[in-house]
């Protein structure tokens, strides 16, 4: 059997548990909430940019997940790998030597920034990659399957749905 506290002891009441007020959307009409005309409102969310293409691919990465959708996990894993190597740094850019005795002593000298690609770069890579698959696809369909051609196309379908 549940219990009641002590009176004089602390109890989280229920406005404790309810989630904070949100701000109500402006639509018009008066304060009381009355319906009226939808009035436009000059905000800079609603002007803001689209997000970047690699935080679209990244997203519908995890979309992709939660619907077991195994070709397109499979494609914006890739493409995403094929962006993070493209931002690593050659190791051609270091001093040239790869001797122990040259190599620089102490915590963080050997890090190096990585490339900042810009979104025109990402999408160039996206783009070779659907090139890319293109041509499997077709080489697969000369050698007789055509079985493994479509599933590339449809890989090409998933990466050409976010350009």
């Amino acid at each position: 059997m549940i219990s009641k506290p002590p009176a004089g002891t602390l109890s989280r009441t229920s406005s404790q548990y309810a989630p904070p007020a949100r701000p109500r959307p402006i639509f018009g009409g008066d304060a009381a909430g009355e319906p009226g005309k939808v009035t436009a409102v000059s905000n800079d969310a609603a002007q803001a940019q689209p997000p970047p293409l690699r935080r679209r691919l990244r997203d519908a990465l995890v979309v992709a997940m939660k619907r077991r959708d195994r070709v397109a996990v499979t494609v914006l894993r890739s493409t995403l790998a094929a962006i993070d190597n493209a931002e690593a740094v050659d190791v051609a850019a270091g001093n040239g030597s790869s001797a122990i005795e040259s190599s620089p002593v102490g915590i963080g000298v050997a890090e190096v920034e990585r490339r900042a690609l810009s979104d025109e770069d990402i999408a160039q890579i996206v783009r070779s990659e659907v090139a890319e698959r293109e041509a499997a696809a077709l080489d697969y369909d000369r050698a007789g399957r055509p079985e493994r051609a479509e599933a590339l196309r449809a890989e090409v379908r998933v990466l050409s749905s976010h350009l």
